[in-house]
């Protein structure tokens, strides 16, 4: 319920700028890294952990949530045993690789030890 409370809240957004509205839905500490590593291509939830250093588990399962229900991302379980599950961008989500791509060359030149 918490987060179809925060989606609900995300599509009235306090004015009217797109970068209030954008921000929103992919800013934060931990939500832009998710995208980044799934631009690469799809990744279970245990490779996103591993990928991802400092994330805590119950941190990355409710961002995944909610870009999910913001249309950035799809989860797809596979009818296997154990149950497999893999995220994914959207079309909508892959969108966004430009920009990443843009994020990751300004922090390639201006800030020492990145990659």
């Amino acid at each position: 319920m918490l987060v179809k409370e925060k989606i609900e809240n995300k599509i009235t957004p306090v004015c009217e700028c797109p970068i209030t509205a954008a921000i929103d839905i992919v800013g934060g500490k931990w939500k832009p890294v998710i995208i980044w590593v799934l631009i690469s291509g799809p990744k279970r939830f245990g490779e996103l952990h591993k990928t991802i250093s400092g994330i805590a588990l119950k941190v990355l399962s409710r961002h995944l949530k909610e870009l999910e229900a913001d249309g950035i991302i799809t989860r797809k379980v596979f009818a296997e045993v154990p149950p497999r599950v893999e995220y994914t961008l959207t079309e909508k989500g892959s969108s966004l690789n430009d920009m990443m791509e843009l994020f990751a060359d300004w922090g390639r030149k201006n800030i020492p030890g990145t990659k």
